[in-house]
């Protein structure tokens, strides 16, 4: 807990800080040419949406019963685009409702910030709201039976309707103190989702944060770090949650002058991985270097019989040190890194240098040895981390085959997640969900694939009549 002087000296340097930034964002000039995270295949959607009835191609499986949610920034009024960060944008939440071989409609939403619910001229929501911002835009969980949009860097829950209303802005029953995270682990063995979470702009801690079954947080463990990293990812295995602690920190510089997302890549901030323990102090973590690198997502982690840590993740170069717009980096891979907790040594393997993002998997292996993972190409451009690719890649790790699935010219895939066919069934034998973009049509589809049959024809399409920007996270919510 910070103490009472700290808080003091926030309380009155703050406003200060809030000054400067505000005076030097009106001095910034636009983009030459638009905001790429505006314009093009970004540019967002200006209204909110209810479509019953949708148009399927092929055959919705009977046993899919749930809702298909996906988020991301989509700004309901025009921004600064001086200032503007894409990971900054207003939060919108995308789903379609599937029950008994149909699409029963598709819904859009705001997640109603303050500044949301003013712009559309409505009461605001009521909650528990940390006081720099409420836009959550970064991933939409289901949680004990319950609908979450979720954002890192300080920011708390905000609670949903099954049709995608705000309820309230809800620090899970107000068990939470320091912010969430984008990316909660679950433990298959307990229900626990486990995360790792930093605090904009606390410097010198983030912490292991677990939500019990019931939804209400059971643990917040200080880690000690320095300079205020950037952690956008974990990963959970039998004894250990994963820390990835690496040159992307809180950077005052361009906080004062003026960006609305203020980290920078930080050559001077030790690059490392973390080996926390679950159930055990912060203080035990095991630090283990690795070199400069940034990883925003990792697919799967388990534990070797030897007793290392063998973790998959997408690479990036470098991130924010090239770009003040989106992540930027020279390029992206994947990797599998096995982490050494005797040597403090991580062993890092290119399983394919291919620019890709978003690996998912069956995630009922979570912290067990696993076959494959999923993931979408990237556009391969120098700079950005743009969904403008047009494959979905599948990874088998035992064979090292890479199979690519490739939707056609102008046609971007999202994330894809992946769906079992029935609780005991093998890993691979399911579907894989999500949204692909038509840029020559200006439409969206909602497909479901068979994994085990990656390359053959789509088992349904929902077709979607107006274009759904990239955004970020999604999940497969299954009915109650």
């Amino acid at each position: 807990m910070a103490s009472v002087i700290e808080k003091t000296i926030r309380s009155a340097v703050t406003p200060v800080l809030g000054a400067v930034a505000n005076f030097n964002r009106k001095r910034m000039q636009a983009p030459a040419g638009g905001h790429p995270y505006l314009t093009g295949i970004h540019t967002p959607m200006t209204e909110e949406l209810t479509l019953e009835n949708l148009k399927v191609e092929g055959c919705i499986p009977a046993q899919l019963d749930g809702r298909y949610l996906r988020i991301g920034p989509n700004p309901v009024t025009a921004p600064d685009e001086a200032s503007y960060h894409w990971f900054t944008g207003d939060g919108m939440t995308h789903g379609v409702r599937i029950v008994n071989g149909k699409a029963e409609w598709y819904r859009n939403r705001w997640v109603r910030s303050n500044h949301v619910s003013d712009s559309l001229g409505e009461a605001r929501k009521p909650g528990t709201r940390k006081p720099r911002t409420d836009t959550v835009n970064t991933n939409v969980v289901g949680i004990n039976g319950r609908t979450f949009a979720i954002v890192e860097a300080g920011g708390f829950p905000v609670e949903l309707t099954d049709e995608l209303e705000t309820i309230s802005h809800n620090p899970f029953d107000n068990t939470l103190d320091h912010g969430f995270s984008a990316h909660p682990h679950i433990d298959p063995k307990t229900g626990d989702a486990h995360a790792i979470v930093y605090d904009a702009p606390v410097m010198d801690r983030i912490w292991h944060v677990v939500v019990g079954s019931d939804g209400l947080v059971k643990r917040q463990e200080p880690i000690e770090v320095e300079h205020g990293p950037s952690v956008h990812d974990c990963q959970i295995t039998e004894n250990y949650v994963l820390v990835f602690d690496l040159p992307a920190t809180f950077s005052m510089k361009r906080m004062l002058a003026g960006f609305a997302f203020p980290y920078d890549w930080n050559p001077d901030h030790k690059a490392r991985v973390g080996l926390c323990p679950k159930d055990g102090s912060g203080a035990d973590t095991i630090w283990c270097d690795v070199d400069p690198c940034y990883v925003y997502h990792a697919a799967n982690a388990y534990e070797s019989d030897d007793g290392a840590v063998i973790v998959d993740v997408v690479v990036h170069e470098s991130t924010y040190a090239r770009s003040t717009f989106g992540p930027g980096g020279a390029w992206s891979r994947l990797e599998r890194w096995t982490v050494d907790p005797k040597s403090g040594k991580v062993d890092r393997k290119i399983l394919s240098d291919q620019a890709q993002e978003f690996p998912r998997y069956d995630e009922r292996r979570t912290m067990q040895d696993y076959q494959y993972i999923y993931a979408i190409a990237l556009a391969g451009e120098p700079d950005q981390l743009d969904m403008a690719g047009n494959e979905l890649f599948k990874h088998d790790l035992k064979s090292g085959e890479k199979l690519s699935r490739h939707f056609g010219d102008k046609r971007h895939p999202g994330e894809f997640v992946f769906v079992p066919r029935s609780a005991d069934s093998a890993e691979d034998e399911g579907w894989l969900i999500g949204l692909v973009i038509d840029m020559e049509q200006e439409t969206t589809e909602l497909q479901v694939l068979n994994a085990d049959d990656f390359l053959g024809e789509a088992q349904a399409i929902i077709h979607l009549p107006h274009r759904i920007p990239p955004g970020f996270h999604g999940n497969w919510v299954a009915s109650s």
